[in-house]
Formats: structure tokens, C-alpha cells, sequence
């Protein structure tokens, strides 16, 4: 995304990665789509809240509190639910629900091991079928602009769930889906621990 010229100043110089496309305070941060091929995404400044969206719609975080609730009670287990949640985050790049749902995880005895290969869980033998279905499910429903759920992936997640809990594994991307929005598009300041 390249910076408007009117931002391009002296005191911001350019760099020459991406065709000058980036002031060199600000490198490209390089991600690879559901696609495969690099995308160049800007990085910005530290976050800064823009609204707290449930203090000014409580009835809209009341409706979003349901369905969480639903998803929790629903009989999926604790620990496919929490790689269901980092993983849809890790997709959309909401570090308010990595951070989180890592330290929920973390409290619940997930490994650091794990939850640090989720992003390449197709390559890391540490992942039961079930669990490996539901997140190709997961990716799936969040990516749904990319070819919709393919059939593949379909019959996968079928083998390893039934119709309830498919359902209710949709229900659970749904809602992590929903709060990653909600968190991206105001800003939301994940709770991190400050560098030593």
C-alpha cells in the first residue's frame, strides 16, 4: 500500500524495498495469504483505542455475550475451542485476541509449543485429526471470501465431527470472527507484559 506522496517528507525518508513504497521508519511487514502468494501490509503505530464500541452499544456486546456463551456451554472441548480462537485471530491479525486467548490457553495447560506452531499446523505433527479438521474448518469460514468452504474441507470436518457439533464448531469461528472485528476495527490494546 503505497503512503500518499503528500506524506513523503524529509524527515521520513523512503526506503527502497517495495519501490519506495514505504517510509524507512515504517518496513513492510511481509505476511503470506490463504493463497500462498506475499502480500505487502504497512505497519502502523502502536495502537491507540478508538472507542470502547461496548460502553456505547452494551445491548450489541449483550448479543455477542450470548453467543460466546453459547459456544462455551456448547460441549466442544475447552482446548479445540481455544485453538479455534488463536488461530481465526492469527488470520485477521487482531493481536487484542492472540494475546488473550493465548494467556487463556496458557492457564488451561495448552503449550507454548503448540500455540507457537498453530500458524503452520499443517506441518507440525502435534495436532490430533479432530483437531487438524477443525481448524481447516476454522480457516475455511474466516477466509470465506476465498472460496467459500470447499467441499474438501467439508467432508474432513464431517469425519471427525457430527452435525451438532459442526454446527457448533461454525458457531464458535462466528463469534471469534465477530469479536476480532469488533477488536480490529476500534483498536482494542491487547494486555501484553512490557519488555524487560
Amino acid at each position: 500500500m503505497p503512503i500518499d506522496a503528500s506524506e513523503r517528507t524529509a524527515d521520513r525518508p523512503v526506503d527502497e524495498v517495495g519501490e519506495g513504497s514505504f517510509p524507512a521508519s515504517d518496513p513492510p511487514a511481509w505476511t503470506v495469504a490463504h493463497t500462498g502468494s506475499p502480500t505487502r501490509l504497512p505497519r502502523r503505530p502502536a495502537a491507540e483505542e478508538r472507542m470502547d464500541a461496548w460502553r456505547v452499544a452494551p445491548a450489541a456486546f449483550k448479543a455477542m455475550v450470548g453467543l460466546q456463551g453459547y459456544v462455551e456451554r456448547c460441549g466442544l472441548e475447552a482446548s479445540l475451542l481455544d485453538l479455534v480462537k488463536i488461530r481465526a485471530s492469527q488470520i485477521n491479525g487482531c493481536a487484542f485476541c492472540i494475546a488473550m486467548h493465548v494467556r487463556e490457553a496458557r492457564a488451561r495447560g495448552e503449550s507454548d509449543e503448540r500455540m507457537h506452531l498453530l500458524n503452520a499446523w499443517r506441518e507440525a505433527p502435534l495436532y490430533s485429526r479432530r483437531e487438524c479438521a477443525a481448524l481447516a474448518w476454522t480457516e475455511a469460514v474466516t477466509l470465506v471470501t476465498e472460496g467459500h468452504v470447499p467441499d474438501a474441507v467439508y467432508r474432513q470436518a464431517r469425519q471427525q465431527f457430527s452435525d451438532k457439533e459442526l454446527v457448533d464448531l461454525t458457531c464458535a469461528a462466528v463469534a471469534i470472527n465477530g469479536w476480532n472485528r469488533f477488536s480490529i476495527a476500534f483498536r482494542s490494546v491487547p494486555e501484553t507484559t512490557p519488555p524487560n
